[in-house]
């Protein structure tokens, strides 16, 4: 049975998913095997081929059944999976400096490779979720993790850009100043850049900017007594819970993401607005507040644009790795064709 192989390759773990060629995933839930990508490109290439073959076995089927690959990784990268020469968090390793990462996998497999970055992976199993893969629709997707990921899919297609940087929607600039609460507040991002989304909206931004700010505003706050980045990993449950000044951090992080939903609205004029990443990984209630906020952070809309959905990205965890399977299938399907 013919089948395509999804891998996500993150900073502590890889995550794969099987598919058939008719979009069936094998696979529920996360299948992850641990990343080894501090110690180079030979060792990593080596651990994803090991992963792979645990992957299969899980999903009932032989290794010579996978007809593609498709793989994502951090970036920053090319659209074709050339990494930075200037390294990233999660490629340290002094080899990586320009290593075709793609390539490299195609070689070490011996089967087609496709590439995508995980933001954009994510963003492209939202919308297949949403619309199909054959759908021409455009979607928005924000996936707020450590920093702030996504992706730009415009009649069913990714938005990769000249040089593989579409879609770096956590460096678009907001216009902050219009959230209320945060006076005096002073969010850089490790870019560089002052008030982009990544600086509001990411658990980089809770730990050197807002929680900060806002354990000034609440004197005798449990957080405190804890070191900042350890405080900044409890916000998310704290305000889950209903801690009202964990409450208030996420808001500020709704609002930014309305401030940039508005600015996507009006450049793309999209189907759908999808939210992701480890800040949603919460109940219902906490996922329809955070909405509810995101919205009440939109300036006024058009009546014909009121009603853009937002959605929770499907799948949680696993969303990178499928669609970078999806990925994989199309590339199959068009030399199929």
């Amino acid at each position: 049975m013919p089948v395509v192989a999804g891998i996500d390759l993150g900073g502590t773990a890889i995550n794969y998913t099987i598919a058939t060629l008719d979009e069936k995933f094998l696979i529920e839930g996360l299948c992850e095997h641990p990343a080894r990508s501090v110690e180079g490109p030979a060792v990593c290439l080596s651990q994803i081929e090991e992963g792979l073959a645990l992957a299969v076995n899980k999903a009932g089927v032989q290794l010579q059944d996978i007809v593609a690959v498709g793989l994502d990784t951090p970036g920053p990268a090319s659209a074709t999976g050339v990494l930075s020469a200037e390294g990233s968090t999660n490629f340290v390793h002094a080899a990586w400096s320009g290593f075709d990462i793609r390539q490299g996998l195609q070689e070490k497999l011996g089967l087609p490779v496709t590439y995508l970055n995980d933001g954009n992976a994510g963003a492209l199993w939202g919308h297949c979720v949403l619309f199909g893969t054959g759908g021409t629709q455009t979607s928005i997707s924000a996936i707020i993790g450590t920093g702030l990921g996504g992706g730009v899919i415009v009649g069913g297609n990714v938005v990769k850009g000249r040089m593989g940087f579409g879609g770096e929607l956590g460096h678009v600039l907001i216009p902050y100043q219009s959230i209320p609460g945060i006076e005096g507040m002073v969010p850089r991002c490790n870019c560089g850049r002052l008030g982009d989304l990544e600086a509001l909206c990411s658990l980089t931004a809770i730990t050197q900017t807002i929680l900060p700010y806002f354990l000034a505003k609440y004197p005798g706050h449990t957080l405190a007594q804890l070191p900042a980045s350890d405080a900044a990993k409890r916000v998310r449950g704290m305000a889950e819970r209903g801690d009202a000044m964990c409450r208030d951090i996420f808001r500020v992080q709704a609002r930014a993401l309305g401030l940039f939903f508005d600015e996507m609205i009006n450049t793309f004029d999209p189907d759908a607005l999808i939210i992701g990443g480890g800040a949603l990984e919460t109940g219902k209630e906490f996922q329809d507040w955070f909405i509810a906020e995101a919205r009440a952070g939109m300036p006024e809309q058009r009546a014909e644009q009121a009603g853009i959905p937002i959605h929770v990205m499907p799948n949680g965890d696993t969303a990178g790795a499928r669609g970078a399977a999806i990925e994989a299938l199309r590339t199959v399907r068009g030399k199929n064709s």
